[in-house]
């Protein structure tokens, strides 16, 4: 890959360079955002297609639309939470030293923050349904049949918490819309997080001493790559034109996405070996190669190691010449990590859905 050493850009101000750069910062948005969401809902599907199973005669299945329509609305849910994150935190990774270069950019996250918000929302209630649709296979949900998932699965009161959370995020996020940085982004970032508790609650829970533990490992695996994705995601299509802005950044987000890296693989890898060594009647290591789960593990990590050389690229690579506010190809190689990523994710929700044993 080529770097071109042309000399620094000379520093713009206020909104004249992100209006020039307006159609570009739309472009962006489509295929990277659109790269993250073809590559969850694509292997979410396949997933399911994977994990199917055989209907027996005399059993009642969930129909087509619940069995595929539910991991894509569920993989949405996660997207819609990752941007909200990444919108989120953009502005504190921008700073609030010189607001005449920054709030431009802070503006637009804030409102697509709050549309990603009600996205999040939505999916989570729609998700509710498909899920109470699915215990009760032949049976067209009904208000009184989803009521009575919710009160009686941990699952379903999990995904109501974790939409009234992201309500929640619409209504700061509308202040934040109306008052700008007067609404702290610590404050945004807080309830964004809390609203990513209950999602591991919609996963495979272990009945034994050390249910909690895992909790928290899943918790520390669902907060570092929201993050981490929605971090990445949010620079490369709102600052990836802004050689200025990108050049102060991204050495600032390297710094978390390393972390989040490390606590993404080592809390994802403790989660899912543990998962499957608390279960009854599964032996490790036979079962990784022999179960859904098990392979879809594996699946899951060969991604994230994936993740690991294009991670790499950025941070060693292409960040002296970012710091250097050089152009390079880092739209790109984060378009390219961020597609990886939705992958992961969709393999994720299977992974939440398919048989340990």
């Amino acid at each position: 890959m080529s770097v071109s050493t042309s000399s620094p850009a000379p520093p713009d101000r206020g909104g004249e360079h992100l209006a020039e750069a307006a159609p570009a910062a739309g472009d962006r948005a489509l295929w990277v955002g659109g790269g993250l969401v073809a590559g969850a809902v694509a292997a979410a599907l396949a997933g399911a297609v994977l994990i199917a199973e055989e209907p027996v005669p005399g059993i009642a299945v969930p129909g087509p639309i619940v069995e595929f329509g539910l991991p894509v609305v569920r993989v949405l849910l996660d997207v819609a939470a990752v941007a909200v994150i990444g919108l989120s935190l953009l502005p504190k990774l921008l700073g609030f030293d010189d607001p005449a270069r920054t709030e431009p950019v802070a503006r637009r996250a804030r409102a697509a923050a709050v549309t990603a918000a009600w996205a999040w929302a939505g999916c989570a209630f729609v998700t509710v349904v498909f899920q109470a649709a699915e215990l009760n296979p032949g049976t067209v949900p009904t208000p009184a049949s989803v009521a009575a998932y919710v009160s009686d699965v941990g699952a379903g009161q999990g995904l109501v918490i974790s939409g009234a959370t992201a309500l929640a995020c619409a209504a700061v996020g509308l202040l934040a819309v109306r008052f700008g940085e007067s609404v702290p982004a610590e404050l945004r970032i807080g309830v964004a997080l809390f609203g990513l508790l209950p999602i591991p609650v919609t996963g495979h829970a272990v009945d034994s001493v050390w249910h909690d533990p895992i909790m928290i490992s899943m918790e520390l695996h669902v907060m570092g790559s929201a993050a981490w994705t929605g971090g990445l995601l949010a620079i490369a299509v709102l600052l990836a034109a802004r050689r200025d802005l990108l050049a102060a950044v991204l050495p600032r987000f390297s710094r978390l996405a390393t972390l989040c890296l490390v606590l993404v693989s080592v809390s994802g890898l403790v989660t899912g070996l543990s998962t499957m060594a608390l279960t009854p009647g599964v032996e490790l290591p036979g079962a990784i190669l022999t179960s859904d789960y098990g392979l879809l593990l594996l699946a899951k990590i060969a991604l994230v190691a994936l993740l690991v050389p294009l991670a790499a690229h950025i941070r060693f690579r292409l960040l002296p010449h970012v710091a250097a506010r050089r152009a390079t190809a880092f739209a790109a190689w984060a378009g390219t990590e961020i597609a990886v990523m939705g992958l992961a994710y969709g393999v994720a929700v299977t992974l939440t859905r398919a048989s340990i044993g």
